[in-house]
């Protein structure tokens, strides 16, 4: 099966069931991406299909043959953080981390899709993402900050 990840072709050997999360962590070897439930609760392994964000812990890797594939590690371009990951290192949102990578994938689509999302709209698309250290205001002042810095403001 070939998978394209952040623009490479990785052709893996595995069933086309497996979950994509582990296709991207133990087959292409890129391990950003987290493994928190296996359910599909809590969005710690989000990525980018197509540039929708999706849950890959249940995405089976064969549904995603022939389309583009974004993670955590191919969201900067040109050596230069995405706005996200700007906004997110300047408002200090992490703590543990380990949520983090989900989040960011998350709102990078979101702002995506809406450059300038209301407070709703922002915890509509972070709902059912959970950060065990509650950092949720710093969450969404980075998300404000991140749309400024798309906006180039």
């Amino acid at each position: 099966m070939r998978l394209t990840v952040n623009g490479t072709a990785y052709d893996i050997d595995a069933p086309p069931d497996i979950p994509l999360l582990w296709a991207l962590r133990d087959l292409v070897g890129l391990t950003g991406t987290k493994y928190g439930c296996g359910a599909a609760l809590c969005g710690v392994c989000t990525v980018h299909v197509d540039g929708e964000a999706i849950r890959s812990c249940v995405t089976p890797a064969g549904e995603v043959v022939g389309k583009q594939i974004r993670t955590i590690e191919g969201l900067a371009q040109g050596g230069k953080d995405h706005p996200v990951q700007q906004a997110w290192a300047e408002i200090d949102v992490p703590q543990c981390g380990y949520c983090q990578a989900g989040q960011i994938m998350t709102v990078a689509a979101l702002l995506e899709a809406n450059p300038d999302p209301s407070d709703e709209e922002i915890d509509e698309a972070l709902s059912r993402r959970y950060c065990r250290c509650a950092t949720y205001l710093r969450i969404r002042q980075a998300v404000r900050r991140a749309a400024e810095l798309k906006r180039g403001s």
